[in-house]
């Protein structure tokens, strides 16, 4: 909600001037970003990937404000980028996969989409029809399966550049890293590290012993461990997805903060 309007959902629980009932709507780009005001040059507060729902609660201009349906964050995309679209069969898991004008690796690539993104796939063979185009199977999984590993996935996005906001499409950053891998295997982790913090996975004493896949918080920041020692996260200081030792991500971060590591949780 905001002070003018709200979900028609939670009339009966929060008081607004008026209400409207959500029009969802489908990201029909490669990505675009979610702003905190309408118009290009505010701020990005998230990033909605082809093919996921954005339930839109009001339209000004060229602008729809509402909420990513997948995890309720709130913000504002350009109307043009949203459409009815088909309900998605598939899902990317590798780190970019491309849309071909034809079944055939020499076919010019059309789009380039990035891990997460959701499309509707037709056929049986190595390559699947999607709108616009083709995409090899291999680089899809369908829509419910979940992936065993998200370590694997966190990765193979290595050297993704950092980007405020991003989840995948020109960037990432550290809580969309979190998410994105996390949301492939099957669970549903809120947007921001704050909110994290407070809802993934079991809270751990302070000074157990990290394994694979536990994450890690800072001060606004959150990583997730490759094993006992080394730590992938969206680095600001590298500008870019990467694994390094914990203690030196911890030193850093001791530097200015009392208490470096501010929680350790585990997702099973």
């Amino acid at each position: 909600m905001r002070g003018d309007v709200a979900d028609l959902a939670l009339a009966g629980t929060l008081f607004a001037p008026r209400y409207a009932r959500a029009l969802h709507r489908r990201c029909l780009r490669p990505a675009v970003p979610v702003r905190d005001a309408a118009g290009d040059s505010a701020q990005t507060v998230s990033e909605l990937l082809a093919g996921e729902a954005f339930a839109v609660i009001d339209i000004s201009g060229d602008w729809a404000w509402g909420y990513c349906v997948h995890d309720h964050y709130v913000g504002h995309v350009p109307l043009a980028a949203l459409g009815e679209g088909a309900t998605p069969t598939h899902r990317v898991v590798r780190p970019a996969a491309l849309v071909h004008a034809a079944p055939d690796f020499r076919a010019p690539a059309v789009a380039r989409l990035s891990l997460g993104a959701a499309v509707a796939a037709e056929g049986d063979g190595p390559w699947l029809a999607v709108d616009g185009g083709y995409m090899v199977a291999a680089h899809l999984a369908t829509a419910g399966a979940r992936v065993a590993d998200p370590v694997v996935l966190a990765e193979s996005l290595i050297g993704l550049p950092y980007l405020w906001g991003g989840r995948g499409g020109d960037g990432i950053d550290c809580s969309g890293l979190v998410q994105l891998v996390h949301g492939l295997a099957g669970h549903t982790l809120p947007r921001d590290s704050d909110m994290q913090q407070q809802a993934a996975g079991a809270l751990l004493a302070p000074g157990t012993a990290p394994v694979r896949g536990d994450l890690i918080f800072f001060p606004g920041h959150v990583g997730i461990m490759a094993d006992k020692a080394r730590i992938i996260h969206a680095s600001r200081a590298a500008m870019a997805v990467v694994a390094e030792p914990l203690a030196a991500v911890t030193a850093a971060f001791a530097a200015d903060h009392a208490t470096p590591i501010v929680a350790h949780r585990r997702i099973t």
